[in-house]
């Protein structure tokens, strides 16, 4: 009897080594959408309008993606396309309500529609989303961006 019951603990101890050593393998990393590496290869090389087609097609393959919507809001915005990218950044925004870069890139959109007021609240939002109350890069780049406006318009 002593035997059998030690046959059992053995194989039911055997059973759970596998599930135990495959626990601690990372997980498998997602492979990255094609269109997105080729717009972020196209967003390097300026070529917005290419980015604009890759990511058209990223969005209609993942349509809950805030980074892919972000990018192809700037990318409208680079080419002139102001409705378009008003429509993506919000988008992205609606999917990761704190997506910092959708919260700058938002706030330059404004300024390009000649909204300073809308870019100021952006920055303000901009500043509760950064972990230490404005110091993170978004939040800079977008102050810049609007003390170069105000200069500009001195």
């Amino acid at each position: 009897m002593k035997l059998l019951w030690g046959v059992v603990a053995l194989v039911l101890g055997l059973s759970f080594v596998p599930i135990r050593a495959f626990a601690d393998l990372p997980e498998p990393k997602k492979k990255e959408n094609a269109n997105i590496v080729a717009a972020r290869k196209a967003i390097e090389a300026k070529d917005f309008k290419a980015a604009v087609g890759h990511l058209t097609k990223a969005v209609q393959e993942e349509p809950k993606n805030a980074d892919a919507h972000t990018m192809l809001a700037y990318s409208y915005r680079k080419v002139g396309t102001l409705d378009k990218s008003m429509e993506h950044y919000q988008t992205a925004l609606k999917i990761e309500p704190s997506h910092r870069g959708a919260q700058e890139y938002l706030g330059e959109l404004y300024l390009d529609m000649n909204q300073p007021e809308n870019a100021e609240k952006q920055l303000a939002t901009l500043k509760k989303a950064c972990p230490m109350f404005g110091k993170c890069e978004e939040f800079e780049d977008l102050k810049k961006a609007l003390d170069d406006y105000k200069a500009k318009k001195k």
